[in-house]
């Protein structure tokens, strides 16, 4: 428990330095361009037609507590995702709504596989996706905010194109293309369907992250790392069952999770998306305040934003409130994040040192002057008094 004085206000968080390393583009739009592109281009199939009304289906549809019915939500969001018009407007307001929430690095993953009903390619898919969001950082810039995103090309991993998607990563790994990923329903898709995808990427010294152990446990996250390689567990937050807490409070780690804090690998951890999908009952309940206790390579995230209701900052700030996380807490996740981040070393380092630890120290200060403005206010005060 720390003082009062030290936790961050709500000002402080948003404007803190954030990395976000899982969010879907497909689950952060903005009700008001589904409904815009709905109307462009002849979706019918929309449950709600005003944007506030939409925002709430979106979140009372995905707060259900099971993975399957959360993940239906996105046929909405895919069906006005057709057209280069939409992706590049998509993914353009995507970097600009992060950049205004504080977000100084994203990797925002999507599955173009999804995108190919309106007659687009593949590449056309990565392509317009990828100038969307170099526009989305140049808008931010404009209006004096920096961020730099990196696209995550996901394969659906109850289909069979994993590896033809992790071929378009590798191909498109400089033009603003970072790795790979595979997403959907676990149960029943284990991600050893994908060797070959996973293999080819390991070959061309690629990057990937596999969605495991969120709706399907242990297994799944031994399976990502010892079968297939992952550098990094989307969600992960199922390595709690690997983890004992005795009634004295003393903590054994199975080989599992042992293995995991050891190797440094790095948890997408999503909060407010596990409550939805019930991996977690509740903020105090989840297993990221014992995940941090144990130093686990923990990261903070949105998953998806539109879905939760959520961005970076009210993930921040429900752990704030709820573990009474301080700066220094807040920069320990958001350094994680970019050391794990997707992107060589020497560019993450800088913005380590360059961005991230310069913006906490900046918000660290505020607390010295009000402080001071406050003790010559008691002093000025006193002095009133006793003249």
């Amino acid at each position: 428990m720390t003082s009062d004085t030290t936790i961050p206000t709500e000002d402080q968080i948003r404007r803190a330095p954030k990395v976000l390393l899982h969010d879907h583009l497909d689950g952060g739009l903005r009700p008001a361009t589904i409904i815009d592109i709905a109307r462009e281009t002849g979706y019918d199939g929309l449950p709600e037609t005003e944007p506030e009304a939409l925002g709430t289906w979106f979140r009372d549809a995905a707060d259900s507590g099971s993975l399957e019915r959360y993940l239906e939500t996105f046929s909405h969001t895919c069906a006005v995702m057709q057209t280069r018009d939409a992706l590049f407007r998509v993914a353009a307001e995507c970097a600009e709504d992060l950049a205004e929430d504080g977000v100084v690095y994203a990797e925002v993953r999507y599955a173009p596989e999804q995108h190919l009903e309106g007659g687009l390619t593949l590449d056309e898919v990565v392509q317009a996706v990828n100038e969307g969001f170099r526009e989305g950082e140049r808008r931010a810039m404009e209006a004096g905010r920096r961020i730099r995103v990196g696209a995550l090309l996901t394969a659906m991993r109850h289909a069979a194109r994993a590896l033809e998607i992790a071929e378009l990563a590798n191909k498109f790994r400089d033009q603003g293309v970072v790795g790979f990923d595979i997403a959907g329903a676990e149960a029943g898709h284990p991600p050893t369907r994908h060797l070959d995808a996973f293999e080819y990427l390991k070959r061309e010294n690629n990057h990937f992250t596999i969605h495991a152990g969120e709706a399907f446990g242990l297994p799944s996250i031994w399976q990502a790392l010892q079968w297939c390689g992952a550098d990094r567990l989307g969600h992960g937050v199922r390595i709690i069952d690997d983890i004992k807490v005795a009634e004295d409070g003393s903590i054994e780690l199975g080989r599992l999770a042992s293995y995991v804090r050891d190797k440094r690998i790095p948890l997408e951890l999503c909060p407010t998306s596990n409550l939805q999908t019930a991996a977690a009952s509740s903020y105090a309940e989840h297993p990221i305040g014992l995940l941090r206790r144990l130093r686990f390579r923990a990261t903070v995230n949105t998953d998806n934003r539109l879905m939760s209701g959520t961005s970076m900052s009210r993930e921040f700030g429900h752990l704030v409130h709820t573990f009474h996380y301080t700066l220094d807490d807040m920069q320990w996740f958001t350094v994680n994040a970019m050391k794990s981040a997707f992107i060589p070393f020497d560019e993450r380092l800088a913005m380590i040192n360059d961005v991230i630890k310069p913006g906490y120290a900046e918000l660290k200060s505020e607390w010295l002057f009000r402080q001071a403005a406050t003790e010559r206010a008691v002093t000025s005060d006193s002095s009133r008094y006793e003249g």
